[in-house]
């Protein structure tokens, strides 16, 4: 890509005056189009070699269009709270919401490049974190962001004349660290690793703008007028309105094996047995949490199931045996305004724990594939991409040693009715028992049916679904404690720390 760019450019002073005073006003006019229209935020990514100016740009955008609504975020070495998470943790936290515009001064492709030219991670990572990009930008695009990537761009000759200049500066001269001096020396090497990078991450939605840095009065027109293009561009397309699907999706073949009906609901237990295993493995779970060797790993735990299934039971037996400083519960219902503005994985990867803590979904992201499909909450396209956003969600959490283990809690038709009608009797469970736990009940072939595809499409080697017979209460809470004490024990086992 970079052979292909003429870097020589130069504007006239009086050219740029007269054309950048017209962009100005475009770039302000359709910020505030795009603050009213709300239908998608707009992302750009400012990569590219020192000294090309990247710093300057994005303050004069700043400078350009209202501040108050961009939000501009520079990411440089990972902190040790974000360390501790998955590397897109700090990029999602950041996303700007719908309406609004983000700027990210480097970004996720900074680190794999860097780590590639000086031969941290070889060419086989190197190849795996590129694909990871990929379908990371492929999910920004299908939620509705409006992704522009720059790579700022210098010969070595105008590098070099760039940051001498700079160094010579009094003024500037703080801006060239020795990082910039060692980087230059690795020239070759970076323009060796970056433009294969630039050219698998360039896509039809997302392609990379190569923006010669050593004219500012160039440089500067390039990117206004290409952002202002895609800005009005977008703002001009109508919005889509989805149909409702006429037949059922992915009806299931006659004989397809349906996972939940071969389940032997009914598990004996008596409540002695119950309290003897209950302290046998919350026993052991403390154990396993307070090992030394916990502070490489963390757990996501998620809990699914029907309607009164004891998702909130199973999930109070294993708090009960932690200490309450290193656990947090998430109750996730309706997403929220704040989370609406924002792709649908946004509020699951913010609540990610950090090293040596538990967090624990009481319900979760498969709400996509389930509540959200069946209801038509969603249209068929976005559940369907959401299986292999789920994978790649819970891909990148187990490559950084993070222990994910997943439940289904499943009861019967007749044993929900009969936790219906006992919540109703009750007073202190009558808050559990609403309107809409009988209307879903009334779907309870179309539930079975998204649970089955679920299942099928989401449970990998490394991250299975557990499927818990729960008509038995005890049985139920047991072979959750035990799944998830097993899961730790191993992974504390694993030679090598916790990484994949």
């Amino acid at each position: 890509m970079f052979e292909s760019a003429n870097l020589k450019h130069h504007v006239d002073k009086s050219v740029y005056r007269r054309e950048a005073t017209k962009l100005r006003q475009g770039l302000l006019h359709a910020q505030y189009e795009l603050l009213k229209d709300g239908r998608f935020p707009v992302l750009i990514l400012i990569a590219g070699v020192e000294g090309a100016g990247k710093s300057e740009t994005v303050n004069l955008l700043n400078e350009w269009m209202d501040p108050r609504h961009i939000r501009a975020s520079a990411f440089f070495d990972p902190s040790d709270e974000e360390r501790e998470r998955p590397a897109l943790w700090r990029f999602w936290r950041a996303l700007p919401p719908k309406g609004r515009i983000g700027m990210f001064f480097g970004a996720w492709h900074t680190m794999p490049i860097v780590q590639r030219v000086m031969r941290e991670i070889g060419e086989g990572e190197f190849t795996r974190e590129i694909a990871e990009i990929q379908r990371f930008e492929q999910m920004l695009c299908d939620e509705g962001v409006l992704l522009l990537k720059y790579w700022f761009h210098l010969s070595r000759r105008q590098q070099k004349k760039r940051l001498q200049e700079l160094a010579d500066d009094p003024k500037t001269r703080w801006r060239v660290t020795d990082r910039d001096r060692q980087y230059f020396k690795l020239y070759k090497r970076f323009v060796k690793v970056s433009d294969p990078f630039l050219r698998k991450t360039s896509t039809g939605e997302a392609p990379w703008i190569v923006v010669p840095g050593a004219d500012p009065r160039y440089r500067t027109l390039t990117v206004a007028r290409h952002l202002l293009a895609a800005m009005r561009e977008r703002l001009g397309e109508k919005p889509v309105k989805r149909l409702p699907d006429k037949t059922p999706p992915l009806p299931a073949p006659g004989d397809r094996l349906n996972v939940l009906r071969a389940l032997e609901l009914d598990q004996p237990m008596t409540k002695a047995e119950y309290a003897k295993q209950l302290e046998k493995w919350q026993g052991r779970l403390n154990v396993a949490s307070r090992d030394p060797r916990f502070k490489q790993f963390s757990v996501v735990a998620v809990f699914e199931g029907n309607d009164a299934a004891g998702k909130g039971g199973a999930l109070r037996r294993i708090t009960g045996a932690l200490d309450a400083r290193s656990y947090t519960n998430v109750a996730v219902a309706a997403p929220s305004e704040e989370e609406r503005a924002q792709p649908y994985l946004w509020r699951f990867w913010r609540h990610l724990p950090r090293a040596g803590r538990f967090t624990f979904f009481d319900r979760s992201w498969y709400g996509r594939v389930l509540v959200e499909r069946v209801e038509g909450f969603c249209g068929e396209a976005d559940w369907m991409r959401a299986y292999t956003e789920i994978n790649d969600f819970e891909g990148a959490l187990l490559r950084h040693g993070c222990v994910v283990a997943k439940f289904w809690l499943a009861i019967s038709k007749a044993e929900q009715y009969r936790r219906f009608k006992l919540r109703e009797r009750i007073a202190f469970k009558r808050f559990k028992i609403t309107g809409e736990d009988w209307r879903n009940r009334r779907k309870w072939d179309a539930y079975e049916l998204a649970v089955c595809d679920m299942v099928d499409r989401t449970s990998t080697a490394l991250a299975p679904w557990t499927l818990v017979e729960a008509n038995n209460k005890y049985h139920a809470r047991i072979k959750v404690l035990k799944t998830l004490c097993r899961a730790l024990e191993a992974a504390l086992e694993r030679p090598g720390g916790g990484k994949k």
